[in-house]
């Protein structure tokens, strides 16, 4: 199980935001390549990237700060935000992302997904955005008839092997993650998922349906939250995207590497 420190971009900055909301920013630095380096020299292997004027208004705006990322961090790169196009995909990869997470188009357009993990494999990841046990898209603020578990079941079954899980309530507070919502999504791969496809040769190729792994989001503000999550190891939970409480020094993160072993 790895830590991946988060990097919220919003016009340049490194910004954290409370529950996902525009207007609740704090803003922690200007020079997001500096804090990269930072988390990189505290034993950082992964960083999640998000682009959150992407994810509001649909267009990868900050991808040149996140490509500088990508290039001088020498850190492997999870981008996430308004990544809703091929164009924007390839530009992303192209960037040097060792991963794209795609959220809003799993939502309105599987078939999108189905193919980029049919070209990509495990480059391509799903967010599964939760809030009162329905799926938000579009930076959080559109509402879906969705279940967490419903759409993480079916976007295994189109061969995504990385869910990356978010209480969308518990972002940026502090309260520790959402251990329920994690085991609803964990044991996606055994919920029959909605039909939204056809019935093409595309389709009915999918590969079986196999145990999704799963990187866990929102929340997590304390050691004993790393050490909660660590024993869903087992059941398929690799990694933990940390932000508020690293930013306000709430967890260390070397320390928080050394308790889930190096």
């Amino acid at each position: 199980m790895v830590i991946l420190p988060a990097i919220d971009l919003l016009d340049g900055n490194v910004v954290r935001l409370a529950q996902g909301k525009r207007d609740q920013v704090t803003v922690y630095s200007n020079d997001p390549v500096e804090v990269a380096r930072t988390w990189k020299a505290q034993g950082a292997t992964w960083l999640h990237v998000v682009d959150l004027n992407g994810a509001f208004d649909g267009h990868y705006s900050n991808l040149p700060v996140a490509e500088r990322i990508c290039k001088d961090s020498g850190l492997q790169i999870e981008l996430s935000g308004g990544i809703r196009s091929q164009e924007t995909l390839a530009r992303c990869l192209d960037a040097g992302a060792s991963r794209v997470v795609l959220g809003t188009k799993a939502c309105e357009d599987p078939a999108f997904v189905q193919d980029a993990a049919g070209r990509h494999g495990a480059k391509i990841a799903v967010a599964i955005d939760a809030k009162a046990g329905q799926v938000v898209s579009r930076g959080w603020v559109g509402s879906t008839s969705l279940t967490p578990a419903g759409l993480a079941g079916e976007m295994v079954r189109l061969g995504v092997q990385l869910l990356i899980c978010t209480d969308v309530s518990r972002d940026g507070m502090l309260q520790g993650p959402n251990l329920a919502l994690l085991g609803e999504v964990l044991d996606a791969w055994v919920v029959e998922p909605p039909a939204r496809l056809d019935t093409s040769s595309a389709a009915r190729t999918v590969p079986p349906r196999s145990r999704p792994q799963v990187v866990a989001s929102g929340g997590i503000s304390t050691l004993e939250d790393v050490k909660r999550l660590r024993t869903l190891e087992s059941r398929g939970v690799i990694g933990a995207i940390i932000g508020k409480a690293l930013y306000e020094g709430a967890i260390d993160l070397q320390e928080a590497i050394r308790v889930l072993g190096g």
